[in-house]
């Protein structure tokens, strides 16, 4: 692997669909599997194979089906949990097995009664149990984000003793800051023996909107892999969002960060995920939203109609979307009105043009959006002839 190269890991169908009301069944999953593969994703985390009959099935099921992609299931610490993910991912054409327990003071005190050492052996005993199924082992050190960098560093070095391949940092609450995250990926790297040998990954929450940007941050200071999910769907307020990630590291080259992601499939496989889990994508979402390349300012309309890039950092083809939509508001102006008729018919002289915009306001300031039949009507109430375009 290239060493500017992160991997994209979705999670998708795994942390994604935890969310109230998400629910996949196992056709719908198989489906999405599909679409991650061709989008070249390089792990989908299919699910979490003890956790129910129905998606111990569905992690089996896509193991079968995905060509490209590192098909991954999750675990606990808990020997069972790991056996039935190594059955589960029997038939996958390259598994991965992903296992860990909380590191955080907070994990270790309240949800395990326990100490540093002894989460240590358990981390330790679950690696290399995994390590018995499958060559590639990710371990998670749950609220990576909250913990001790020290103390996190002596378990990332333990655990590349016992075999893991990947050492996934997870800042589970959402409560870091990007400079907090990268500093932490970059204190490990630089004291962490063997840490050269496997790869870092960042798995971040959203919960105060840093998702994206801590992930970056940790790209920044030497993650390879990225864990992320379409629409940034996930528990409580969501994951680093995949389509986002991609996109500013394909938009900031001097980054020297890349994928291989196909991103001119981003928009079709958000709306994919979108109409199977049953949860709109909010319409200023990034990249993927109704409104990511919509313009209803005057001024912003003027600017894209006579340069695109005026307004627009992104040209709409490399995610998959048509062409910038310019929506007609009483906030649009002459321009707009001018652009958006002649793509229905009418070609405005400027004088012509005048006369139909005071009509068009005041149709404007009666509706939220002004529709292509709207202009015919406008049109017609200016009573101004207009050459029609063929």
């Amino acid at each position: 692997m290239s060493d500017n190269k992160v991997q994209i890991f979705d999670t998708t169908l795994r942390d994604g669909e935890q969310v109230p009301g998400c629910k996949l069944n196992t056709q719908q999953k198989l489906v999405i599997a599909e679409q991650l593969d061709l989008l070249g994703v390089d792990v989908i985390e299919a699910g979490f194979p003890v956790s129910s009959p129905g998606d111990f099935t569905s992690v089996n099921e896509i193991a079968k089906i995905v060509k490209n992609a590192t098909v991954c299931g999750l675990t606990r610490a808990v020997e069972n949990d790991i056996k039935v993910a190594a059955e589960a991912l029997k038939y996958a054409k390259k598994p991965r097995i992903h296992t860990g327990i909380g590191t955080s003071e907070s994990h270790i005190k309240y949800k395990f009664n326990s100490t540093q050492d002894k989460v240590i052996e358990r981390g330790i005993a679950a690696v290399k149990y995994a390590k018995s199924f499958v060559e590639d082992v990710e371990f998670y050190a749950e609220d990576a984000g909250r913990t001790d960098n020290e103390f996190l560093a002596r378990v990332c070095e333990a655990m590349i003793k016992a075999g893991a391949t990947v050492l996934n940092i997870p800042d589970t609450t959402g409560y870091c800051l990007p400079e907090e995250y990268g500093a932490k990926i970059k204190y490990l790297k630089e004291n962490v023996k063997g840490i050269d040998n496997v790869i870092i990954s960042c798995h971040c929450h959203n919960d105060l909107g840093l998702a994206t940007a801590n992930s970056i941050a940790g790209a920044i200071n030497g993650a390879r892999q990225i864990e992320c999910t379409i629409n940034g769907i996930g528990e409580r307020a969501g994951n680093t969002s995949l389509e986002e990630v991609v996109m500013i590291m394909k938009q900031h080259p001097y980054l020297n960060l890349n994928t291989d992601i196909n991103s001119k499939l981003l928009y079709e496989t958000s709306l994919m995920v979108s109409d199977h889990m049953g949860m709109m994508v909010q319409p200023n979402k990034a990249i993927v939203g109704a409104n990511a390349f919509a313009h209803s300012s005057g001024i912003h309309q003027d600017g894209v109609i006579k340069n695109r890039e005026t307004y627009e950092i992104i040209d709409p083809a490399e995610v998959g979307v048509t062409e910038s939509a310019i929506v007609l508001t009483a906030r649009s102006g002459r321009a707009a009105l001018a652009y958006r008729a002649k793509k229905v018919g009418y070609e405005l002289t400027k004088l012509q043009l005048d006369d139909v915009y005071t009509e068009f306001l005041k149709f404007a300031d009666r509706k939220k959006e002004v529709v292509d039949d709207d202009i015919h009507q406008i049109m017609k109430n200016s009573n101004v002839t207009v050459a029609v375009v063929a």
